[in-house]
């Protein structure tokens, strides 16, 4: 179902993508050792984070907040946000409409 949004998807999921690309072990949702993940070369690396930041959307309309690597994920329906933290700093904050 993934959460509700007035803004075009494609932008969330560009928003969404770049926000979990720098996230500096986001590789580690899928399972993957740092050996593994750098020896993938870019463009399979940023199929990953976009297969990773539709995954996000969609999860987020179940559970409000989901750990990728590092960082947190957490959707704030009452400001129609995504916001990525790393600790307590955030990342970044994706608007939804």
């Amino acid at each position: 179902m993934g959460v509700k949004h007035g803004r075009d998807y494609a932008l969330i999921l560009a928003d969404l993508t770049e926000a979990v690309a720098a996230v500096p072990d986001s590789y580690i949702f899928f399972e993957m050792d740092l050996e593994d993940w750098e020896r993938l070369p870019q463009e399979d690396r940023s199929e990953v984070w976009e297969a990773l930041a539709e995954d996000l959307f969609y999860g987020l309309g179940e559970q409000p907040v989901i750990t990728v690597g590092s960082a947190v994920v957490m959707h704030d329906p009452a400001v129609h946000r995504i916001n990525v933290l790393i600790g307590e700093e955030e990342l970044t904050s994706i608007s939804l409409i």
